[in-house]
């Protein structure tokens, strides 16, 4: 999009100088007159003439949380303040620092001003703005509760934010751990072992066969050199997770691997809880905005994260649609906990549903924190056992025959 920089008259009286993103210099007046502003002069930056080459940037493509936070809150504030829509979306556009956004709201502020509305606006940038966001955002344009809406929405953002950032954060140290841990071991085994090793074999010839365990080790690290073995580490092994990723984005891999995550012991109770979580936040959320049922359990089994408890809400989306409460379709599913169930159909006989699932979200939210704190504790030690496992197995079968030829010598 070019600049234009710009000379206009306040209300005052007084001139004020600028620039503005516009699609054109048409879109720039047109911009500037719904600032409240009389344009005198505008014309094109020559900061921004010329040939420009945009290069791709990996996840230069997504907006972050925080940024979608801090303008979901603004426009709150400034819908709530009596500012038009038009300006408050020209104002942060001008003062966000993520360029995906603010290209996003420069397409958005210049569809606004051909007429369309602003779910509707938003409903063209996905990548930007999740349906969760615009089906809220549609919901608050039609019962006229736009700022009380996006108010619920950045909360909803922010905690579903939380919930990520506490689990990304627990398989952090671990993977560390890990990794660490891999790379001592290939460092061992491809540099350090065969020297002990050969140094070993010269000192065992007619004296004393080694033990078992170190001639496992070395046999393993003669493996390990092969080339054979480096090509399947460097080539094949990335083909494979590559491969891999791919098919559990695919529909089927997908639901495969959720369902394969749900019963699993360490993994299952983490993955349910997190995923009841954002199931009682989000639709609490779209319920409360005003958005009906149905169209509340569509939209946040799209975005609930897993593909079989997505399925069991769809089921219970066409249920619902015949006629069916919501509570008693749960009542069915294998991975919602009763105390859901009851609260749910509570909320149902109260006609307060989205208060009371926002508490099942809370407590599930604890919960998962609780029980991701649980695993990572226990991570630690085991980590660590595993790593002076390691070390230990190759010290054992480095020293051990040593022991063993000296005392043979010394016999």
């Amino acid at each position: 999009m070019p600049e234009f920089e710009y000379i206009a008259h306040l209300k005052n009286g007084q001139l004020q100088k600028g620039t503005i993103t516009a699609r054109d210099k048409n879109a720039a007046l047109t911009s500037l007159r719904e600032n409240q502003l009389l344009p005198i002069v505008v014309k094109q930056s020559t900061k921004s003439k010329g040939l420009k080459m945009e290069i791709p940037i990996p996840g230069g493509n997504k907006v972050k949380a925080k940024d979608l936070v801090i303008f979901t809150r603004q426009l709150s504030t400034m819908v709530n303040a009596g500012v038009p829509i038009l300006r408050s979306l020209s104002l942060l556009r001008d003062q966000t620092e993520s360029l995906v956004l603010k290209k996003a709201l420069t397409t958005i502020t210049s569809d606004i001003q051909g007429g369309t509305n602003l779910s509707s606006a938003l409903s063209k940038h996905p990548k930007v703005f999740s349906p969760i966001y615009v089906n809220m955002v549609r919901a608050g344009e039609a019962g006229g509760i736009l700022d009380k809406v996006l108010d619920r929405l950045a909360f909803q953002q922010e905690k579903d934010s939380a919930l990520r950032g506490k689990i990304r954060g627990a398989m952090v140290y671990p993977g560390v751990i890990f990794s660490v841990t891999m790379i001592a071991f290939f460092i061992l085994m491809t540099f350090i072992v065969p020297k002990i090793g050969a140094i070993l074999t010269s000192l065992s010839q007619g004296k004393a066969q080694l033990p078992i365990y170190t001639r496992v080790l070395l046999s393993i690290s003669h493996t390990m050199r092969k080339p054979l073995f480096i090509v399947v580490v460097v080539v094949f092994l990335p083909l494979f997770i590559t491969l891999f990723r791919r098919y559990i984005k695919s529909k089927r891999g997908r639901y495969v691997w959720d369902s394969f995550l749900l019963k699993v012991p360490a993994v299952k109770g983490i993955v349910g809880k997190t995923a009841i979580a954002r199931f009682a936040r989000i639709f609490a959320s779209l319920m409360g905005a005003g958005v009906s049922i149905v169209d509340s359990i569509n939209t946040t089994a799209e975005a609930i994260g897993n593909a079989v408890i997505e399925k069991e809400l769809l089921a219970c989306s066409k249920a619902v649609q015949a006629g069916s409460q919501l509570s008693t379709e749960l009542g069915k599913s294998k991975h919602f906990p009763p105390i859901v169930v009851q609260m749910l159909a509570v909320g149902e006989e109260t006609g307060q549903t989205d208060t009371i699932i926002l508490k099942v979200a809370d407590f599930y939210e604890e919960e998962v924190d609780s029980a991701v704190g649980a695993i990572s504790s226990i991570i630690e030690p085991v980590m660590i056992v595993l790593l002076g496992g390691m070390v230990g197995i190759v010290a054992l079968s480095v020293f051990g025959p040593i022991t063993q030829l000296s005392t043979s010598v010394s016999g």
